[in-house]
């Protein structure tokens, strides 16, 4: 399988790296342009944008979600037949508020309407760190799973194929517009569930209070910097604290 990743951040570059080491063919591009990748840490062939989508099955997009506008033009290009993934999570404070999402439309409905395409939601709803170092074989126990969103069922499971592939149980969370039960503010949101545990998160999503816990999240994160007076939380200090402010 042939695939194009654009944005060689923290996400884009594991997934690059996961895929090459299993065998499949990947080109990386940064919408900014190719001298960006230099000194990132990637897998797979360097290559400007316009040549990302050529002669690939699945197009992952792993940028912040305000830059996704910025593509268009590019999407536009992409063939039909192509599988396009988006990564993405929206965060105000970083993305700027976008006024559609504020009022309530489901992010990956905006991504997919600034894309002119249709796509699938995937890869969004782990840590970067659990994406790099916890998968596991499929016949693990406590196997980690990850949600993916689409209306397109045979796209869907293709794409929750390589799910598997890449070491995490797969869990089909809905059409595009039930994504929203698998984005920050959410039980399934980066808490390392298994299979049967994820199903029950997505189900226990709440809409309307998921910002307002996406946002507690971060001012706890806050909170406890200025306590502490540490830079940085340990994987193990982000999963627990999202599962306990997610779940309450």
């Amino acid at each position: 399988m042939r695939f194009g990743i654009i944005g060689a951040g923290p996400i884009g570059s594991i997934i690059s790296k996961k895929l090459v080491k299993i065998g499949y063919d990947v080109k990386i591009a940064d919408a900014r342009g190719i001298e960006r990748l230099e000194g990132k840490d990637f897998a797979g062939t360097p290559v400007r944008v316009e040549d990302v989508i050529k002669n690939i099955e699945i197009l992952i997009i792993s940028l912040p979600i305000k830059a996704m506008p910025n593509i268009r033009d590019i999407i536009n290009q992409v063939g039909e037949e192509v599988i396009i993934v988006d990564t993405s999570n929206y965060y105000p404070f970083r993305d700027g508020k976008i006024e559609e999402i504020e009022k309530g439309m489901v992010e990956s409905v905006w991504v997919s309407n600034q894309l002119g395409r249709p796509i699938i939601k995937a890869f969004n709803n782990l840590l970067a760190y659990t994406l790099e170092n916890e998968g596991t074989s499929e016949d693990s126990n406590g196997r980690i799973a990850m949600a993916v969103a689409g209306n397109g069922q045979s796209q869907k499971q293709i794409v929750m194929d390589v799910v598997n592939e890449l070491g995490f149980d797969a869990v089909d969370s809905g059409s595009l517009s039930d994504s929203w039960r698998q984005q920050p503010g959410t039980p399934a949101y980066c808490t390392e569930l298994t299979k049967d545990e994820l199903m029950i998160a997505l189900k226990k999503a709440n809409k309307e209070k998921a910002p307002l816990l996406r946002d507690k999240v971060m001012e706890r994160f806050a909170e406890l910097l200025a306590e502490k007076k540490e830079v940085e939380f340990s994987h193990k200090d982000i999963v627990n604290l999202n599962r306990e402010i997610y779940n309450s």
